[in-house]
């Protein structure tokens, strides 16, 4: 599927910024970003990549920061009716 029927679909541009705790060093915070299309408010593709990164790797979470914002929306989109060309 294209990113614009996607979108078109309401996934919007989601960017969650991660803090966990390194495992040699648990006072230690470090950050990753994750940034991909999702459906807000539920998220259910970072909720995936949440429930991976507890099931399969060894830093903690510490945190977790989600934006989110729509690229596009139905309400921009306008059906030309009509087309008409100047000579």
């Amino acid at each position: 599927m294209s990113n614009l029927s996607i979108q078109l679909r309401g996934y919007r541009l989601t960017t969650a910024e991660i803090l966990y705790r390194l495992p040699d060093h648990p006072a230690m915070l470090q950050s990753f970003i994750w940034q991909e299309l999702d459906l807000a408010p539920r998220f259910p593709r970072l909720s995936k990549f949440l429930h991976f990164w507890e099931t399969s790797l060894d830093g903690k979470l510490f945190s977790v920061r989600v934006a989110s914002c729509g690229l596009i929306s139905q309400s921009e989109l306008a059906l030309i009716v009509r087309a008409f060309a100047l000579n």
